[in-house]
């Protein structure tokens, strides 16, 4: 499966096979919804709380006599029926996170690969290198490109000229080859893999 591979100046400088294992399996939604759902529980930050019975700045003294008042009885103010009471069920501080094979995420990760490829969204560049750190001629290069939101994925290291240009360009996102993620990757419109994430990623996904 053959790729053009073009440069920050738009041409194209060659083309490079593409592994049809990888780039070009049928496309799974089942298992892109279950890494997603995995990849965004795994993120969750599980730090929210509230106060039960046990726990709220109320007296446990009996609010008014059993009998003769003609109201409801009553043994505490901190029951979750009372003006300031506690919760009851309420959320307590956990791990959201739960276990996805591996896999499954592996197969995940080749099928957001084939949809973009399917969907002619995804761009092989030849490398991602600056001379100078300067965001304005990146800029320019990116809107010539015609990227939007666009993911690139290098490889095992990016380049720190193009790191410091691109960080400050909206919609640009830079990730290396080992951080490459369903979740990444569906959200963005566009994914670019350098030649060297691309070998990076197949060598990875084999």
């Amino acid at each position: 499966m053959e790729q053009n591979v073009v440069n920050l100046d738009s041409e194209t400088v060659g083309t490079v096979a593409l592994d049809e294992g990888i780039f070009a399996i049928a496309v799974r939604p089942d298992l892109l919804a279950r890494t997603v759902a995995w990849q965004l529980a795994k993120r969750r930050a599980g730090t929210h709380k509230v106060k039960g019975r046990s726990e709220v700045a109320r007296t446990s003294k009996k609010p008014f006599k059993q009998k003769g008042t003609g109201r409801a009885r009553q043994g505490s103010l901190k029951g979750p029926h009372m003006r300031g009471g506690g919760v009851t069920f309420g959320p307590v501080p956990r791990d959201h996170a739960h276990s996805l094979q591996k896999k499954v995420r592996k197969l995940a990760l080749k099928s957001a690969l084939s949809a973009k490829v399917a969907a002619g969204e995804l761009i092989v560049l030849d490398k991602a290198a600056l001379d100078a750190p300067k965001t304005k001629a990146l800029a320019a290069q990116v809107e010539r490109l015609g990227w939007r939101r666009t993911l690139l994925i290098d490889g095992a290291e990016i380049e720190a000229n193009f790191a410091r240009a691109a960080r400050n360009i909206v919609g640009l996102d830079i990730l290396p080859s080992h951080g490459a993620n369903v979740y990444d990757i569906l959200r963005h419109e566009t994914v670019v893999l350098t030649t060297a994430g691309l070998e990076s990623l197949t060598e990875r996904l084999t």
